[in-house]
């Protein structure tokens, strides 16, 4: 069943039309992989399914669950169960990240099943010492002065903490050395792996441009984006062909069509 459909979506930002008519499909239960050049949309794919208001969906549909969701807020498509990573995460000087994460999850559980201070630091203590993070840093300012990889496992302990049905991450893996690079893709396995609460529900979508995150999060499936629309599609070793040949000859044969 699917978790999330694409239904010949166009997508214009300030005025020029970056999705041309895409279409995907994410299945319960899978880590999809989308891949594909600079410029080719990767980005603007994951705002419109977020729903950020910079990015126009001009004609086609997002569905969750059979449900569209283009009229609902970023903070309703939260709460059906959407969560997004940044490729760039925000620094937002005097907010804590106990504090930030607390909120964020009661307020995507809502009013009946809010966590309490005691329940929300032994279930964030334990997020963290997958993650191996230090426990002061949830004292910390979301994202003030983090390194890349701090930016990045604060990003997965949010998605760990949320545990949404869809996790859309959007060039998680940039940035990261190999040690950061290990934990982090350790996370998403962990928010995957089954006998974790809803697991065979959850989804994953990873939108990278290069193979290696997909060396430790292997994909069920893999859709490569060219020029704003789904080129090519494949089980994960397409990725090897890809680490091979790179995106040219995808391009040539759309051009040929």
């Amino acid at each position: 069943m699917a978790f999330l459909q694409i239904k010949d979506l166009h997508v214009r930002v300030e005025g020029k039309e970056i999705l041309k008519g895409l279409n995907l499909t994410v299945e319960k239960g899978t880590v999809h992989a989308i891949m594909g050049p600079n410029g080719s949309g990767k980005s603007t794919l994951s705002n419109a399914i977020m729903g950020h208001p910079r990015y126009e969906v001009t004609s086609g549909d997002i569905l969750l669950e059979g449900e569209s969701i283009l009229k609902m807020k970023p903070d309703e498509r939260a709460r059906k169960g959407l969560f997004l990573s940044f490729q760039y995460p925000e620094e937002i000087e005097g907010v804590t990240i106990s504090n930030f994460l607390r909120t964020a999850v009661n307020s995507v559980r809502g009013e009946k099943d809010k966590l309490s201070v005691l329940k929300f630091k032994e279930a964030v203590k334990e997020k963290m010492k997958l993650l191996m993070m230090s426990p002061d840093f949830l004292s910390r300012y979301l994202n003030k002065g983090f390194s890349g990889g701090e930016k990045k496992r604060a990003e997965i302990l949010q998605l760990l903490m949320l545990n949404p049905g869809l996790a859309v991450l959007d060039e998680t893996d940039s940035g990261l050395d190999i040690d950061a690079l290990k934990v982090v893709s350790e996370g998403v396995n962990s928010f995957m792996k089954k006998g974790s609460h809803a697991s065979h529900e959850k989804s994953v979508l990873i939108i990278t441009h290069y193979k290696r995150i997909l060396n430790y999060v292997k994909p069920d499936k893999v859709s490569i984006l060219i020029d704003g629309r789904i080129a090519l599609e494949g089980k994960g070793d397409l990725v090897d062909h890809l680490e091979d040949k790179g995106y040219g000859w995808i391009v040539e044969e759309q051009a040929k069509k």
